[in-house]
């Protein structure tokens, strides 16, 4: 199969979908890889380097696209792409479709099959292709918290693991999965108090015991969600549904219950944001105040570190990308159904039901295609 690598075009986004060391092993299983010129050079890879295992250097993407049977992004296409992509076409990449009507639809009339990370899942019903980037938002997340924390970039001035007779900073963290555990451990190692939320009584269980004396882990309800963001200094939402779009936590009424000068750090902003006045933001302006609470929605957070999320990311998706490329779409998901999950669109149609739930839009079985 021909596979095409492209660069990112996303303002601030400098990760490459495929490693060198990735494209190599898709050279050495007989595929033909095209990779777009500087895709890799915001990650350290140069042309040069993938040249060297086999790719074919392609100077731009309307030609990656023409001729690959398979494109992969990290990111979702973005409204420059639309027309070049093919009816037919594979296109594997992190989508997030219940975030966006537009691209939705826009994916819809290019009549490309489009297999997204988010939603391909392992044996175990994980989601193998989100985690590597969750581990990584997760950890910025606190690291972004406690930057903007700070009175000079907006916060309240301060530090989240306190002093000698000074007491920490209250971190309250909504959602106890693979980026909320990320964002408590940081949060956990720097010392603050941290308040960890989750619905699932096992998991709660679970962080009882591995997690540190300074974190509590807590059910999540409305009623604690308010009553412990009043005394928060960082609030961090890391709910996931999976492919749907995410819950509102915080409505724009309880803002004025917020310290002034409280963060929230919404990673679940792909999804939509999980606070009501949340709203994408740029690594290149990341924060915004409403009611004296400063907010950080940066969509692509994995993007701010792209050499260590890059390398993640591969060692994620190569298996799949693998899989894929050596049976073609339809056998990858027949041979195995988490693949199958990863099926979000099939030549105009819907096939994946949270996204035509969010929407309103007509659903089509997988199944039907297989």
């Amino acid at each position: 199969m021909k596979v095409g690598i492209l660069k990112e075009i996303k303002p601030q986004e400098n990760r490459v979908c495929m490693t060198p060391a990735g494209v190599e092993i898709l050279t050495q299983a007989g595929h033909q890889v095209l990779v777009e010129a500087t895709a890799g050079i915001g990650s350290g890879f140069s042309d040069e380097t993938y040249q060297a295992v086999g790719a074919e250097l392609i100077k731009g993407p309307e030609e990656v696209f023409a001729r690959s049977e398979m494109v992969m992004h990290v990111k979702e296409p973005q409204p420059s792409e639309y027309r070049m992509i093919k009816p037919g076409q594979t296109v594997f990449t992190y989508f997030h479709f219940a975030a966006s009507r537009e691209l939705t639809t826009a994916m819809q009339e290019t009549g490309a099959v489009c297999v997204a990370y988010e939603t391909i899942t392992d044996r175990n019903g994980a989601l193998p292709l989100l985690t590597p980037m969750s581990e990584v938002a997760g950890r910025m997340a606190t690291q972004e918290g406690a930057k903007y924390a700070e009175r000079a970039q907006g916060g309240r001035g301060i530090l989240l693991g306190g002093v000698t007779g000074v007491a920490p900073a209250k971190v309250l963290i909504v959602g106890g999965g693979i980026v909320g555990t990320n964002a408590a451990q940081m949060a956990l190692g720097l010392g603050a108090q941290v308040f960890l939320l989750d619905t699932n009584l096992d998991r709660l269980r679970y962080l009882s015991e591995v997690m540190p004396k300074n974190c509590t882990p807590l059910y999540s309800t409305p009623a604690a969600i308010r009553e412990l963001s009043q005394e928060a200094d960082v609030i961090i939402g890391a709910v996931l549904l999976h492919g749907a779009k995410a819950p509102h936590l915080i409505t724009r009424d309880q803002l004025h219950s917020l310290k002034p000068g409280c963060v929230l750090v919404d990673v679940s902003i792909d999804q939509g944001g999980c606070f009501e006045t949340s709203r994408p933001t740029t690594h290149a302006e990341p924060t915004y105040t409403v009611d004296n609470v400063l907010h950080y929605c940066v969509a692509n957070m994995p993007g701010a570190v792209p050499l260590t999320s890059t390398v993640a990311l591969t060692n994620a998706t190569l298996p799949y990308a693998l899989q894929l490329a050596n049976k073609g779409w339809k056998q990858a998901a027949i041979d195995d159904p988490g693949i199958a999950n990863g099926v979000n669109v099939i030549e105009g149609k819907v096939t994946y039901e949270s996204v035509a739930e969010a929407f309103d839009m007509p659903y089509s079985p997988i199944s039907n295609y297989l």
